[in-house]
């Protein structure tokens, strides 16, 4: 069996805009819902969910019955132990909060390549687990790392300033940009929209983009969501699970029972 082919970092690569859902209600049932509905990709969210890994575990194995749906999983932090973890459990493709510098991005890659024969490589640890369905891939070792692919966070004023380097750096396969964190870093808190926010955002993707590497971003407001596709945005989140939910059941309360408070979208970009 060959080691299966990342079709997500593919899609980046011919520059095919990838379309994707936050998930952060840490369940396989929830997951499994949102897999069977169309999006290109699904984000399960370890950072501001809890998600523990068996969790992951059990999102990523249904998801898996729904080959269109790429999963991508959000570590909580760039630690090399525990991305080491998540990659054994399956999880292709990773983001992760909180780049500042290229110094940053260029360890996050060697925590997800395994170190090679001529030398060359990372620093992930060997395992036969979930990832090389037990030793099933015979060649997993050797073709892990032409598939993992690898997302980087740029959500401060810091990582703006070194965002050129960051997005050059040999195996960073996309930047995503936070505007929730960018809003705060930038003077705006909780205010995304904010003209300064929203130029930085624009010049961000260009900038990427010259780069040579895929932009991505989140936003629940379709008009931007268009907007920053239309500026070359490559894989853009459009919606999340928990806000759905959360705005849908408020809908359907106040349908009945009244005018019922309606949850804001200023959570639904971070």
């Amino acid at each position: 069996m060959q080691t299966p082919v990342n079709t997500f970092k593919r899609a980046l690569q011919e520059g095919r805009p990838q379309i994707g859902l936050w998930l952060g209600l840490v369940h396989a049932y929830s997951a499994e819902i949102c897999a069977g509905a169309g999006f290109d990709w699904l984000l399960l969210d370890g950072e501001h969910s809890p998600n523990g890994l068996p969790e992951l575990l059990g999102q990523l194995q249904a998801i898996a019955a729904y080959p269109d749906s790429h999963a991508i999983a959000r570590l909580p932090v760039g630690d090399t132990a525990l991305i080491k973890q998540y990659l054994d459990l399956g999880v292709q493709t990773l983001l992760v909060p909180m780049v500042d510098t290229p110094e940053q991005a260029a360890q996050l890659v060697r925590a997800c390549r395994y170190p090679q024969d001529d030398g060359q490589g990372g620093v992930r640890g060997m395992a036969g687990g979930r990832a090389s369905r037990w030793g099933r891939y015979p060649n997993y070792a050797k073709e892990a790392n032409a598939q993992v692919g690898l997302l980087v966070q740029a959500e401060t004023r810091a990582a703006l300033a070194q965002l050129d380097a960051i997005a050059a750096t040999p195996g960073v396969d996309g930047v995503f940009i936070g505007p929730a964190d960018l809003s705060a870093s930038l003077g705006h808190v909780g205010n995304p929209g904010h003209p300064e926010v929203q130029a930085a955002i624009e010049d961000a993707i260009a900038r990427i983009l010259r780069a040579g590497k895929a932009p991505g971003i989140l936003t629940s407001d379709e008009s931007l969501a268009r907007h920053y596709l239309a500026l070359g945005a490559l894989f853009v989140a459009v919606g999340l699970d928990s806000q759905i939910l959360a705005r849908q059941t408020s809908a359907l309360a106040a349908k009945f029972k009244g005018a019922a408070p309606t949850p804001s979208a200023s959570g639904s970009v971070y």
